[in-house]
């Protein structure tokens, strides 16, 4: 069984601020950190380290993105489906403010030149069982979907950015939903929220999975949303698929047709939220394909989100499966 993930490389541009710069706002940084990046590269290092076998395809400029695949290679990735392009490299403005929390701007360059020609040619190598991995931060994905679903692949959705685009995509084809509340509130139709959920927070996907004293997983996660009825609504839209829902500081949740699982945090002290969801995301999937239960996955996911979020830089952050199962945490 093997993993395809079909998703971003970026470089990342790290500007530690005092305070995210408003509208009309010109403000001086204190430092800048280029880090390599993309959910797509952040998770396929993530799914690698957590012990899975990943291919990663995708794009990068030729002049400005080798080192992304070579650190791709060091983390033990397969690279031979990454394409060079004449153009470059997608890349991210993210601001840090001093509790770790970011904002992200993204320029989506070479991930946006992905070509129905070069899917075909990446999915002649893959075969029924295979994960499939996708995030939103690449062009042809409803193309990659279709013939994912034709190879009978299990199709992991991470929809993040959130964007028009999410509702074009042949949504009931995915097995693995992995979710934040935003996003979890936007696939049900309902950013303003119902129930006690509330609207926006966070930035990219990346909620703290750790936090300056921590706290205990709740019945509801950092924007006040009540995650039992939320996953209600989203197990009713899509009743063949399996969800993660993460929750910020109250940890997470997982339903399938066996019930539902919640696992908490482990309280660190925030050092970069950037890839917390990616090395969630990653862990959860790669123990699932070392044969790991949904309740064990979840356990190591949120250990190795906890250590990410304590050290700086988003794939440079994300840890291997040694120092995770030799993390202790404090719940």
């Amino acid at each position: 069984m093997n993993i395809l993930n079909f998703g971003s490389l970026n470089i990342d541009y790290t500007y530690q601020v005092d305070h995210f710069v408003r509208a009309g706002e010109t403000s001086s940084s204190k430092s800048l950190s280029v880090f390599s990046g993309g959910k797509g590269l952040n998770q396929s290092i993530a799914l690698s380290r957590a012990g899975a076998n990943v291919w990663h395809a995708g794009a990068v400029g030729k002049e400005d993105g080798a080192f992304l695949i070579e650190e791709l290679s060091e983390a033990g990735v397969h690279t031979e489906f990454i394409s060079r392009t004449e153009g470059k490299t997608g890349h991210a403005i993210i601001q840090k403010d001093p509790s770790g929390q970011n904002c992200i701007l993204l320029y989506g360059g070479a991930n946006q030149e992905i070509g129905k020609e070069f899917v075909d040619r990446v999915m002649e190598r893959f075969e029924e069982g295979d994960f499939l991995i996708l995030q939103n931060e690449i062009s042809e994905i409803a193309y990659i979907m279709e013939k994912a679903r034709q190879k009978g692949m299990r199709i992991v959705l991470n929809p993040s950015p959130m964007d028009e685009k999410i509702a074009s995509y042949p949504l009931s084809y995915v097995d693995y939903f992995l979710l934040n509340e935003i996003e979890a509130l936007d696939l049900c139709g309902d950013r303003a929220g119902e129930n006690g959920t509330a609207g926006e927070q966070g930035a990219g996907g990346n909620e703290a999975f750790g936090e300056e004293g921590g706290a205990a997983a709740t019945a509801a996660g950092d924007g006040g949303v009540d995650a039992e009825r939320l996953m209600e609504r989203l197990t009713e839209r899509f009743p063949n698929a399996k969800i993660v829902l993460t929750l910020g500081s109250g940890g997470s949740v997982y339903w399938d047709a066996d019930g539902m699982i919640r696992q908490g945090i482990y309280k660190v002290p925030v050092v970069d939220t950037t890839a917390a969801g990616d090395t969630f995301t990653g862990y959860f999937i790669g123990g699932l394909q070392r044969g790991e239960t949904p309740r064990k996955a979840l356990e190591h996911a949120a250990k190795a989100a906890a250590i990410a979020v304590s050290r700086a830089g988003a794939a440079p952050s994300v840890p291997t499966r040694e120092e995770v199962e030799a993390f202790a945490g404090e719940k």
